[in-house]
């Protein structure tokens, strides 16, 4: 497609004047077709110089697993085959809901010297979708038109919870400073059964002093025990209609999803193995507990494109069927939401299938808002309804993780950017304490 470039416009308003000037000489008016005539021939032999698309090529580069509310980095180089350099404008085109920082890009291509474009993109959903092409405008000779191509990179996209928190993972635990992801650690040494060290007595539990390597040193010492491996953690995900609330404009299943995967990795640094049951008014999907990075994969291929059904959940029927299909203990984690005494009573009778062979902790997601307007001042009476209605609710959540103690269920309830770092955590002290 050619496009007219400003001077093209510029140059056309002269003939206007050619024509107007007709009036004050006569006869100068008979320039003004041969002149936009000229003009117009000029315009479309230019746009004939610059080279066909089938000349020009974009290769785009991404990682394959794009992670949902953060920034992605995308790398676009765009050359053509041609024996001189060209002036263009490149724009490329990512899904729609995508966030970008960079929607045009000035520059110049040419076959030894490609243009480089780096740009970020921030999805907003997970889920698959595609990059629906490059465009770009390539100045003409002379400067009087621009040929625009639409250039065929499309090129799929798959959108993933926050992937990227891993690496961050990775490289804090390698420097041992996972405290700056708020993840804590219990003073208490591994406490399993494979021997692991010797070292001085420092206050530890009397039961584990070495007598006879204290007698032959002369001082107390004690032995350290390796954390037990190879254990089984099942993440339970609720998809009833409970988790379609949202917490910042993001839906309770999306923040469950984020937590859940940094779970899934440090169980797998941990050596332990990992199950996944997918559950609202049916069980969805069901991949029993193995071991490995690779078994993640699959967890996370199952899971990343998920969405919460406007439907109840059905506790008992998804709690039996998981009792049915795995007797080992092991650590269930349950992503659900319960609001009320109601609603954890219903939790609670459908984990008692499973309560009494297994640890369970039961994961809620918080609303930072509601701590906001408790603690707000009353100034009027609209602002007096919002605060008793947030202290209602507070009472009734409350009530429900009463509920869950009463049955001997650890709770955890955190804000979005808190969840994971809380959920590793009570993860990492039951290692630390061997509570399986």
């Amino acid at each position: 497609m050619i496009v007219p470039t400003k001077r093209f416009w510029a140059l056309l308003g002269l003939g206007v004047l050619l024509g107007l000037a007709g009036a004050f000489v006569p006869g100068l008016e008979r320039a003004l077709l041969p002149y936009n005539l000229l003009l117009l021939f000029l315009l479309v032999a230019s746009a004939r110089l610059v080279p066909k698309r089938e000349r020009f090529r974009a290769v785009r580069r991404f990682d394959p697993v794009l992670s949902v509310r953060v920034s992605n980095r995308v790398d676009l180089d765009v050359d053509v085959d041609s024996p001189r350099e060209w002036a263009c404008r490149v724009r490329d085109e990512p899904p729609p809901d995508f966030g970008t920082d960079r929607q045009e890009v000035l520059g110049s291509v040419d076959p030894e010297r490609p243009l480089h474009i780096s740009y970020h993109v921030t999805p907003n959903e997970r889920g698959a979708d595609y990059f629906r092409g490059t465009f770009v405008r390539v100045q003409a000779p002379l400067g009087l038109a621009e040929v625009e191509y639409r250039l065929p990179s499309e090129q799929p996209a798959r959108v993933y919870p926050n992937v990227q928190a891993l690496k961050e993972f990775d490289l804090l635990k390698q420097k041992g400073r996972l405290s700056l992801m708020g993840i804590r650690r219990s003073r208490i040494k591994g406490l399993g059964t494979e021997f692991e060290s010797l070292r001085d007595y420092n206050e530890d539990d009397y039961r584990r002093i070495d007598w006879k390597t204290t007698a032959r040193r002369g001082k107390l010492v004690v032995r350290d025990y390796e954390q037990e491996r190879n254990q089984a953690v099942i993440i339970c995900l609720d998809i009833g209609k409970g988790m379609l609330g949202e917490v910042g404009g993001v839906k309770k299943l999306d923040h469950s999803l984020d937590a859940c995967l940094m779970l899934m990795h440090a169980a797998a640094v941990a050596g332990d193995q990992v199950g996944l049951m997918v559950f609202g008014e049916n069980v969805r999907r069901y991949i029993p507990p193995r071991k490995g990075r690779s078994h993640n994969g699959v967890i996370l291929e199952a899971v990343h494109n998920l969405e919460a059904e406007p439907a109840a959940t059905n506790y008992s029927g998804a709690f039996s069927y998981l009792a049915s299909r795995w007797k080992r203990r092991s650590l269930i984690i349950v992503f659900t939401d319960a609001e009320d005494e109601r609603q954890a009573t219903e939790v609670t009778r459908g984990l008692s299938a499973v309560a009494r062979r297994h640890l369970v902790m039961v994961v809620r997601v918080s609303d930072p808002r509601l701590k906001d307007l408790v603690g707000a001042a009353v100034a009027d009476a609209p602002d007096l309804y919002k605060k008793a209605a947030a202290l209602w609710y507070a009472s009734e959540r409350r009530k429900a993780e009463a509920w869950f103690r009463i049955a001997n269920l650890q709770g955890i309830e955190a804000e979005p950017q808190d969840l994971s770092s809380a959920l590793v955590s009570a993860y990492l002290r039951v290692k630390e304490r061997s509570a399986l």
